[in-house]
């Protein structure tokens, strides 16, 4: 067992042991260990939506998944989805057929956005696999975590129903009525609210409104350019800590300077961190998640709900034995400082001691 001494968790300076992976216990000890001197310990954030960082894409295959594993843990996430975009069968069957062992954070399994999305509302999603995407071809790929379609694509209601993959709702033109019947069948949650999808309207509620009356799960982008800080705190006011999750959207720029990026096969610009497609379409977000809780919590979000719409909550939404420092979770933390920068980490109970 590793001991770990003089940890501020929450409120309080504790100890808190690791075992086989797993926290073996938290509260004073006598038992000698490692002394982090007073420093914060929070569970370890998770991100089910990023399409790429520091260079490296989803799209880019294996060895590239490895290098951004390494910067999501340098960021302070222990695991992540590596998020895809739309894109044909046979590429999508290749980007998803392996998921490699990292030394960074650990990869749940893929999150598949699209292509079964909506023409209307496609965003940066390139259109012509969307015009030939069948719900099908999703059933022969491998190591699936997460799905985001759209609820009026054909036969979607009646795929909602039979997965056993989560699936969240985006990229859709689908109104308040459609969206009921999704959850329904067991849509879990909103894929990054109210991007990709028509305005909440005070007589036309649509999808946000059905999530919220159907008590489901809401990704949200926190960057201050996807949404306004007032509607990040609209929507934390509204559906509360257990129910939001904070996701990143980051693409390929993440980590890196201005300039002009790919996405999906589409040329992004990046100016003063805005990703935008040429006609000024949003691209994802140049933010890493940690970023993004940091900005949550500016916005006004108390900082322990911060935190955990960024690891407890994603980690319910997919069964997760993560996103809690407690015993029997899997021993996933990252040690940050006064100005919440990540310092060291655990990932599954192998430590990194300096990131």
């Amino acid at each position: 067992m590793t001991v770990f001494k003089n940890a501020k968790i929450g409120d309080k300076i504790t100890d808190f042991g690791v075992e086989e992976g797993k926290f073996s216990f938290v509260g004073s000890t006598a038992l000698p260990g490692i002394d982090l001197a007073g420093q914060e310990v929070i569970p370890g954030l998770i991100d089910i939506h990023t399409h790429g960082c520091a260079g490296f894409d989803t799209m880019d295959g294996a060895d590239p998944l490895r290098e951004m594993s390494r910067f999501h843990l340098q960021n302070g996430v222990t695991a992540f989805c590596p998020t895809t975009m739309s894109a044909d069968r046979e590429t999508l069957k290749a980007v998803t057929a392996t998921l490699p062992a990292t030394d960074g954070a650990r990869i749940l399994g893929f999150h598949l956005e699209g292509p079964c999305l909506s023409l209307s509302h496609k965003g940066a999603q390139a259109a012509e696999p969307i015009q030939n995407a069948r719900l099908s071809d999703m059933d022969t790929l491998e190591n699936v975590k997460l799905i985001t379609l759209a609820p009026e694509f054909p036969g979607a209601l009646e795929y909602i129903e039979k997965s056993a993959v989560p699936i969240c709702l985006g990229h859709t033109a689908a109104d308040f009525a459609l969206s009921q019947q999704a959850f329904r069948k067991g849509a879990c949650g909103v894929t990054h609210a109210m991007n990709g999808m028509p305005p909440f309207h005070h007589r036309d509620p649509g999808l946000i409104g059905a999530a919220l009356t159907a008590d489901r799960y809401i990704q949200v982008i926190a960057d201050g350019v996807h949404l306004h800080p007032a509607t990040v705190l609209l929507l934390y006011r509204a559906f509360g800590a257990k129910r939001m999750i904070l996701i990143s959207d980051s693409m390929r720029a993440t980590g890196l300077s201005d300039g002009t990026y790919d996405l999906g096969g589409q040329a992004v610009s990046v100016y003063k961190g805005e990703a935008r497609l040429s006609d000024g379409t949003l691209a994802g977000s140049a933010c890493p998640l940690l970023t993004c809780v940091k900005r949550a919590i500016s916005f006004g979000i108390p900082k322990k709900d911060a935190i955990n719409m960024a690891s407890k909550t994603p980690a319910t939404m997919l069964g997760l034995n993560k996103g809690r420092i407690a015993p029997g979770f899997d021993a996933d933390f990252v040690v940050v400082n006064e100005d919440f920068i990540p310092l060291s980490a655990m990932v599954e109970g192998e430590f990194h001691p300096s990131l």
